[in-house]
């Protein structure tokens, strides 16, 4: 299951160095979003939504909130400042703690809603093998607009092929999409059903 070593020790050392620099050197932009949430008279800032992590340990994954918690269809409760951070995909940046925290790395599968637990085949619960991430293999490879199989297929192989070169390969090309500012998909897609 790709390397050992790296996944074991410098890929958490990278994860923690990586998450404290940004912490100091972005909190002004931590700020200037709770600002704008005050401004826009949104509250609560942060959403916390219960995920399957590391070996099937549950956590809260933290992002800033992007849909009003009002009930009915997402499509209703969308609101300006949510739309602008989802589309920056800003709404992620609190996802750092979870990181520093251990629950989560930079890179690896998506961490997925504890709804979908009993769902998995044997197969597709060996994801969980390794720390879910903020962006991943299967999040530059469609992401959105492929199938849950496919999304499964890239992350089993993420996790089989796990090493430094790969993660650097993810990070290149997750800087590329977050440049090209392509249209968020994530409140149109569809459950995972099994």
């Amino acid at each position: 299951m790709g390397s050992p070593f790296y996944q074991t020790y410098v890929k958490r050392i990278c994860d923690m160095i990586l998450a404290l620099v940004i912490l100091i050197f972005f909190s002004w932009l931590f700020l200037f979003i709770i600002i704008l949430y005050l401004l826009f008279f949104k509250f609560p800032f942060f959403f916390w939504q219960e995920r399957i992590g590391k070996n099937l340990k549950i956590f809260k994954v933290i992002k800033f909130r992007t849909l009003s918690e009002t009930s009915g269809i997402n499509e209703q409760r969308r609101f300006l400042l949510g739309d602008i951070l989802r589309y920056l995909s800003l709404d992620e940046l609190p996802q750092v703690w979870n990181v520093l925290k251990g629950e989560m790395s930079f890179i690896g599968p998506r961490p997925l809603p504890t709804e979908y637990l009993p769902l998995f085949t044997t197969s597709q619960l060996k994801r969980h093998s390794v720390r879910p991430g903020i962006t991943g293999w299967a999040q530059v490879n469609g992401r959105h607009s492929i199938s849950w199989q496919q999304k499964f297929e890239l992350d089993l192989h993420y996790v089989k092929h796990i090493s430094l070169s790969f993660d650097f390969l993810i990070f290149c090309r997750t800087i590329v999409l977050l440049l090209s500012f392509r249209n968020d998909k994530s409140l149109t897609e569809e459950k995972f059903r099994g």
